[in-house]
């Protein structure tokens, strides 16, 4: 059976367009309940955080569920992971019609 490793794992990449806050609430949903891949606490508070910066209403209060169970060292460690994460997968700026220069 394969196995796939999700921790670089770039939703963005599958789609056409910026990952969306529920795909990455889903991936904290995988990694905090063991759906399809190991649990991993640090990984799950990732995706979560990430989630809840994008909007996601639940992603915030189970990241506090999963940060109860977490050292305070590991939850730094999964605040660096969600921070590389955004900064190596940037939302796309979008410029307004009347500011684009005519070609």
């Amino acid at each position: 059976m394969a196995r796939l490793d999700m921790s670089e794992f770039a939703p963005a990449e599958l789609g056409a367009g910026p990952a969306t806050a529920d795909t990455l609430f889903e991936l904290g949903m995988m990694y905090a309940s063991g759906r399809e891949v190991p649990v991993d606490l640090i990984t799950a508070h990732k995706w979560f955080n990430i989630a809840a910066m994008k909007g996601h209403a639940e992603a915030a209060g189970l990241r506090r569920e999963v940060a109860v169970e977490m050292q305070d060292a590991e939850i730094g460690q999964a605040q660096r992971a969600a921070r590389d994460w955004l900064k190596a997968h940037p939302e796309p700026v979008l410029v307004p019609m009347m500011l684009r220069t005519a070609a």
